[in-house]
């Protein structure tokens, strides 16, 4: 089994600033790209940053100048820094990972159980 755990979400002025994090654990392999999707209400999921094994990043761009993500290989884990916050951010945050658990499984992704973050203006 594989979990996927986020922490850091919670209530902001905007203009602030939060940091969510999100720790891959249980059977794991070899984790490919993570990253983080941001869903309203209503809505679709849609990517707010990835980040590969090799380092290479991409932001939507209305986070882009303000959201760096990194990830940290040697713990699993994700980071999302958010700055400049603003009210449009407010969002349940899922984190996601793509991800074997044997040498021989085929790539799949997982996501975690969701974080919100909420930006008062």
């Amino acid at each position: 089994q594989v979990q996927l755990v986020e922490s850091g979400g919670g209530l902001v002025q905007a203009g602030g600033s939060l940091r969510l994090s999100c720790a891959a654990s249980g059977r794991l392999f070899s984790i490919n790209t993570m990253g983080w999707f941001r869903q309203y209400p209503g809505k679709q999921r849609n990517l707010v940053a990835a980040i590969t094994s090799a380092g290479s990043t991409n932001y939507a761009d209305s986070v882009k100048g303000r959201f760096t993500i990194s990830r940290d290989s040697a713990k699993n884990t994700v980071y999302l820094q958010m700055n400049s916050l603003k009210p449009e951010d407010t969002a349940v945050y899922y984190c996601t990972a793509r991800l074997t658990t044997t040498a021989w499984d085929t790539i799949s992704t997982y996501w975690g159980q969701g974080t919100q973050v909420t930006v008062s203006s």
